[in-house]
């Protein structure tokens, strides 16, 4: 049976010791006008919150931002998992943020493992792909009513050399087959707290 095309961006699994994910979350500024989706990756926004700043009843002072990853993005610090509500609507807890100030929630070990669709591209995943790298694709936008990412995994990117992200597994389910639209669990490669660039 063939899988279905069901894009989610990236969603916390577990870590590479074998534990299952903890939800522990770190909170990110979102203030850029970018609309960040959940299940994006994220990078610093190479900023903090000003003096003064309150979201939702938060200080917000010194808080790191970030924004949407890119396609070519490096140092991604994790993948948001949930926002804050607005105080004018709460309802969108599950929304994207697009230029007014939310407070977003990453999930940003580097040791946390992800589970992603591979996309339909002209080299579809294969057996002997796992354990191989590839890039992410970033469509323009996910979904604005339910605020899921349309984010995918490359896969005619796959490669042995550098990309953001390493193949781990296909993800172990009775819907799930290598091949187009494969659902796969992956660790970022190019994460902020792996490199050793500014330490």
């Amino acid at each position: 049976m063939a899988n279905a095309n069901r894009p989610f961006g990236f969603i916390p699994v577990g870590h590479l010791d074998g534990s299952p994910f903890n939800n522990k979350l770190t909170p990110y500024l979102f203030s850029g006008t970018n609309a960040v989706y959940l299940g994006d990756p994220v990078i610093h926004g190479g900023s903090a919150g000003a003096a003064g700043l309150f979201v939702n009843g938060q200080n917000c002072e010194g808080m790191p931002t970030a924004d949407r990853a890119a396609a070519n993005s490096t140092n991604i610090v994790g993948v948001v998992v949930s926002f804050s509500p607005l105080q004018s609507d709460p309802t969108t807890l599950h929304k994207a943020a697009d230029g007014t100030d939310r407070i977003g929630y990453v999930a940003g070990g580097p040791d946390t493992i992800f589970e992603v669709q591979a996309d339909n591209g002209g080299a579809a995943l294969a057996a002997a792909d796992i354990g191989e790298n590839a890039d992410m694709i970033t469509w323009a936008a996910g979904n604005t009513t339910t605020g899921i990412s349309a984010m995918e995994l490359d896969s005619s990117t796959h490669n042995t050399t550098t990309a953001q992200w390493r193949v781990l597994r296909l993800a172990p389910r009775p819907d799930n087959a290598l091949g187009d639209y494969a659902k796969v669990w992956v660790i970022c490669n190019e994460h902020e707290f792996k490199t050793t660039t500014g330490t």
